[in-house]
C-alpha cells in the first residue's frame, strides 16, 4: 500500500492548478448497503417488486449502468475499494471478520481535500478504523442499528432518535446547508439500509398490503450441475432465516411507543403464521414474502432519502454543478437460488446498481452496458474534479462513458475475488474472470499445507443459462472457451498484481484458532 504525506497529497492534487469553486463540480455519492438492482424500478425487474421514483430520476436525468460489477462482493471490502480505487489484495481490507482499514493510504477523499474540496462522510462506515480524509464525519459504529441509533460525530459519541435512514438523510442536508460555500464539496451519504435484518421505518409497515410477491424462477433451486460450494453454502431462506430476520424477535433500540406500533403490525401476522404450521415449500414462500415486505420497506425509505437530497440540490441551485452517483456496495439475492446475502461471482451479487447524473456533462436517459465497476469511482470523481489519480489506483474514469463515449481500450473482461470463510454463510473463496457472456471461476479452500481442498473450476454461460444454474466447464464444446478465459484470467491477475498466495488473515476465521470453551 502506498502512503503519502499531506504535503505530497496536496502537491499531487494541485498539479492541475488551484481549485475555483465555480469551476469544480460538487460530488455526492449516495451509497446503500445491500441494495439489489432488482429492487430499483429503473432496472426493470420482471417481478416489479417496487417503485423507486427518486432513484429512477437519476436514470432519467443521467446514465444507468447496467453491468456495474464489484471486485469483492461484501460490504467492508467494497467500501475500501471505493475509497482507494484498488482491489482488496492491494488495499488490505479482505473481509468483514478481521480486516481493519489502513487509513494512512491514499484515498480519493484525501486527494480532493488536498485540492481544496470540503469533504464529509455521513452514515455507515463499517471499516473499523476512524475515517481519514474528511473534514467532517458522522458515522454509525459497526453495522449500526435501524432505530434510535448511537453515532460517532468527529470522534465523539452522540445519540439520535428516529429511523436511521431518515437521520442520515437529514444530517446530510444539514451539512450541506452549513458547509463552506466558497469551496466545492464531496459528500458521501451512506445508508445502513437495506442491510439485514431489514427493519423498515414504522410508517412503512404494511406498505405492500400483504402482497404475495412473484417468485424468482430459482427460488427452489436444487443446486444440481454445480460444485460442492454452491451445495454447502449457508444462506438460504429455508435453513438460514433466523427469528430476528422473520421479525419474531424485536430489534434493538425501539422505544415503548415504537414497540407498540411494531407489535400492532407484526403480532397478528406472526400469530397467523404460528397457527398455520407451515412446512416445506410453503414455509419458504412465507419467509420469502416476509423478507420482501421488510427489505422493500427499507428500500422505500432510502428512495425517500434520495428524493430529499435531490430536492435540496434543486432548491439551492446546486443541481446543475453537482455530480450525483447512486450505488450499493454490491448486489443482493432477493430469493434467487433460494438465497439472501451476496458474496458469489453470480450475477445477483456481483452486479450492483449504479446511476449517475451530471447536468451539462453526462448524457440524459441513456443505458450503458459496458463492464464498469465501483473500482472506477475513485478515478471518476478525481477526473471530474480535474485532480490526477494516484498511480496505484486500478480502475478507470467513467467520465467518457457519462459523456456517451466509449474509449477504444475499455475493458472487455473483469477480475473478481472473494475470501471470507467459513463464517458467515460458508461461501468458499473463489476468483474468476467475467466477460459480457461468460464467467470462469476457480473455487478453493486454502489449507495450512498450501494444498487447497476443494479446488475446482466452473464456467457459466449467461447467454445459454441466464440464471447460472449449470456449469459448462466439463462440456467439451466449451474447451476453447475455457482455454481462452484461463489465459485472460492469468493476464488479469498479473496486471492487477494478485499474489499467488494470500496472507492467512485474508480468509477471516479459516486460520483463526478455535475459541476456548469456558
Amino acid at each position: 500500500m502506498r502512503h503519502l504525506s499531506l504535503s505530497a497529497l496536496a502537491a499531487l492534487a494541485l498539479a492541475t492548478g488551484p481549485v475555483v469553486a465555480a469551476e469544480k463540480p460538487n460530488i455526492i455519492l449516495i451509497f446503500a448497503d445491500d441494495h439489489a438492482y432488482q429492487a430499483i424500478s429503473a432496472y426493470g425487474d420482471t417481478r416489479k417488486l417496487i417503485e423507486t421514483p427518486n432513484i429512477d430520476r437519476l436514470a432519467k436525468e443521467g446514465v444507468r449502468f447496467d453491468r456495474a460489477l464489484v471486485p469483492n462482493s461484501i460490504c467492508g471490502p467494497s467500501r475500501a475499494t471505493i475509497l482507494t480505487g484498488k482491489y482488496s489484495h492491494r488495499n488490505g481490507f479482505f473481509n468483514n471478520t478481521n480486516s481493519r482499514f489502513d487509513g494512512t493510504q491514499v484515498t480519493f477523499p484525501k486527494l480532493l481535500q488536498a485540492a481544496g474540496y470540503q469533504t464529509a462522510i455521513i452514515g455507515k462506515w463499517h471499516l473499523v478504523s476512524n475515517p481519514t480524509g474528511f473534514d467532517h464525519w458522522h458515522i454509525l459504529p459497526g453495522q449500526g442499528r435501524y432505530y434510535n441509533p448511537p453515532m460517532i460525530k468527529d470522534g465523539k459519541q452522540v445519540q439520535h432518535q428516529g429511523y436511521t435512514t431518515d437521520i442520515i438523510a437529514d444530517l446530510s442536508v444539514e451539512w450541506l446547508k452549513n458547509r463552506d460555500k466558497n469551496k466545492p464539496f464531496l459528500l458521501m451519504t451512506q445508508h445502513k439500509a437495506p442491510h439485514r435484518e431489514w427493519s423498515p421505518a414504522l410508517r412503512h409497515l404494511g406498505h405492500d398490503k400483504d402482497r404475495k410477491y412473484p417468485e424468482p424462477e430459482t427460488l427452489f433451486d436444487d443446486y444440481a450441475n454445480r460444485g460442492i460450494g454452491v451445495k454447502n453454502q449457508d444462506m438460504t431462506l429455508e435453513k438460514t432465516f433466523t427469528p430476528l430476520d422473520a421479525k419474531f424477535t424485536v430489534p434493538a433500540g425501539l422505544t415503548p411507543e415504537q414497540l407498540k406500533e411494531w407489535n400492532a403490525y407484526y403480532e397478528p401476522r406472526n400469530k397467523a403464521f404460528r397457527e398455520a404450521k407451515l412446512e416445506g415449500k410453503e414455509l419458504v414462500r412465507w419467509r420469502y414474502n416476509r423478507y420482501m415486505h421488510d427489505y422493500l420497506g427499507c428500500v422505500k425509505a432510502v428512495d425517500e432519502a434520495v428524493g430529499k437530497l435531490l430536492k435540496f440540490l434543486d432548491d439551492e441551485g446546486l443541481a446543475k454543478n453537482t455530480l450525483v452517483v447512486y450505488c450499493a456496495d454490491q448486489g443482493f439475492y432477493l430469493g434467487e437460488h433460494g438465497w439472501f446475502d451476496k458474496r458469489w461471482i453470480f450475477e445477483e451479487s456481483v452486479r450492483t446498481p449504479m446511476l449517475a447524473r451530471w447536468p451539462g456533462v453526462a448524457k440524459t436517459g441513456i443505458v450503458n452496458k459496458n463492464l464498469t465497476s465501483t473500482l472506477d469511482l475513485a478515478q471518476t470523481f478525481l477526473d471530474a474534479a480535474g485532480v490526477p489519480a494516484d498511480k496505484e489506483m486500478q480502475g478507470a474514469s467513467l467520465v467518457p462513458l457519462l459523456k456517451g463515449e466509449t474509449p477504444k481500450d475499455w475493458r472487455k473482461s473483469f477480475y473478481y475475488e472473494y475470501f471470507e470463510y467459513p463464517t458467515p454463510h460458508r461461501v468458499i473463496p473463489h476468483y474468476g474472470v467475467i466477460t459480457e457472456r461468460f464467467k470462469l471461476a476457480r473455487f478453493y479452500v486454502p489449507k495450512a499445507d498450501g494444498k487447497p481442498d476443494p479446488d475446482y473450476w466452473e464456467l457459466y454461460d449467461r447467454e445459454k443459462d441466464p440464471n447460472e444454474t449449470k456449469s459448462f466447464f466439463a462440456d467439451p464444446n466449451y474447451a476453447d472457451t475455457v482455454k481462452e478465459l484461463k489465459a485472460e484470467l492469468e493476464k488479469l491477475r498479473k496486471d492487477f498484481k494478485v499474489p499467488d498466495q494470500m496472507p492467512k488473515e485474508a480468509y477471516g476465521r479459516l486460520f483463526m484458532p478455535p475459541k476456548k470453551k469456558k
